[in-house]
């Protein structure tokens, strides 16, 4: 790759994030020496001002999707073989401007603030993605200084009173899976929807969303984040740490009614009881039970009987990323304000370690999205949201 400037204003290299291999957060190394991408035909490059940090890239990093022995190391292999080479610059929710672009693409398009669709498609169809990757995977992502990625991908959005960050938290990976979450379900106006894991990424987008399209979210959680979900939207919050006679729980909120269907981030043993929750009255549903399951943070394995699957007739739907259009939909609620950020942090990207350590480790209040700004946008993009008390050492 060439190593000389795009422009004057353009460097030839930039700092980012390098992850080396599998592993602990030791195998992230900050470099401040990377070459700049170039923009391809039908391609931006992007200065990235924030990026939101997703527990894929944790997953990925660690080598937590396993599809066949549990125990093994692996990444996301949908299309038969790893696309997860290093090194790899991760990150897939990136929100910058154009700085300049490849053959095909218009130059008025440079200045433009937009936010990417962090999917590596497969293909240009609309509606169908069969062998989901995406960008800080199968291809270098956000925690740099500076991306190149498809024009059609990266979606203007200039809403001045949004910032670079608190549109970062909005980012496609959790808003287009909870959103791909609910087409999958056929999720519609007047249904109740229970999400489970509400408070992370997905659960606060999956809240918004179901009130979006008209229905009634009851959120999972902790006590202590009951009043900012319920400000969010939920219709009510049920005690994760509590699921004691779990049926009898939702009865009280719904009036006796079943859950309608329900949006699981959690898995593991409580897997059972969500469905105890949508057919302990089949005779006043009006559709099939549902489960929705993109997340597995209460265990990767769960156990239950399938005659409870067959005779309640049980639809389950398993969801990864979703499609071009339901992008394009969740860009235009953006746009129209119908969606609103649930930020919770910004730290530097040299700080990125300590970013990982405070996700795995984070206290009960954690609501929301962290994100990350390279260390020359912190003072405007990234210093109005630091965590209080953050100690956002260099990670170098």
């Amino acid at each position: 790759m060439s190593t000389e400037p795009l422009s004057k204003e353009i460097p030839s290299t930039m700092a980012a994030m390098l992850l080396a291999g599998h592993g602990d957060i030791d195998q992230l190394v900050y470099h401040e020496d990377v070459p700049v991408p170039r923009p391809g035909h039908g391609e931006v490059l992007v200065r990235v001002t924030a990026t939101a940090k997703n527990n894929t890239d944790r997953k990925a990093r660690e080598g937590l999707y396993p599809t066949k022995d549990k125990g093994e190391v692996t990444s996301f292999a949908m299309g038969g073989s790893p696309t997860l080479n290093f090194p790899r610059i991760q990150g897939a929710d990136v929100v910058g401007h154009v700085v300049a672009v490849g053959d095909g693409v218009a130059s008025l398009r440079i200045g433009e603030r937009g936010l990417l669709d962090f999917n590596l498609y497969p293909d240009a169809r609309p509606d169908l993605n069969l062998v989901p990757d995406y960008y800080g995977h199968g291809a270098d992502g956000g925690f740099a200084e500076y991306i190149a990625v498809p024009s059609d991908q990266f979606h203007a959005v200039s809403n001045p009173g949004l910032h670079d960050a608190e549109l970062a938290s909005m980012g496609m990976c959790s808003y287009q899976t909870a959103y791909h979450m609910m087409t999958s379900a056929k999720v519609s106006a007047g249904e109740r929807v229970l999400v489970t894991g509400a408070s992370g990424g997905v659960g606060t987008a999956l809240i918004q969303l179901c009130r979006v399209v008209g229905a009634i979210p009851y959120a999972l959680s902790q006590p202590d984040k009951a009043d900012a979900l319920l400000a969010l939207g939920a219709e009510a919050v049920l005690d994760r740490g509590d699921m004691t006679d779990f049926t009898e729980q939702v009865k009280a909120l719904t009036g006796g009614a079943p859950i309608d269907a329900v949006m699981d981030l959690v898995g593991g043993e409580m897997t059972d009881r969500f469905i105890d929750a949508m057919i302990f009255d089949m005779r006043h549903r009006s559709t099939y039970p549902r489960l929705s399951i993109a997340g597995a943070s209460g265990g990767n394995l769960s156990e239950i009987m399938w005659t409870r699957i067959y005779l309640y007739q049980v639809q389950i739907f398993g969801v990864s990323h979703g499609t071009r259009e339901e992008a394009e939909q969740l860009i235009e609620w953006i746009r129209g304000g119908q969606l609103k950020p649930v930020l919770h942090a910004a730290f530097r990207l040299s700080a990125l370690h300590d970013a990982e350590r405070y996700f795995v480790n984070r206290g009960s209040h954690y609501l929301g999205k962290i994100v990350i700004v390279p260390d020359a946008q912190w003072p405007e993009h990234g210093a109005p949201f630091a965590l209080k008390d953050a100690p956002q050492e260099n990670a170098s």
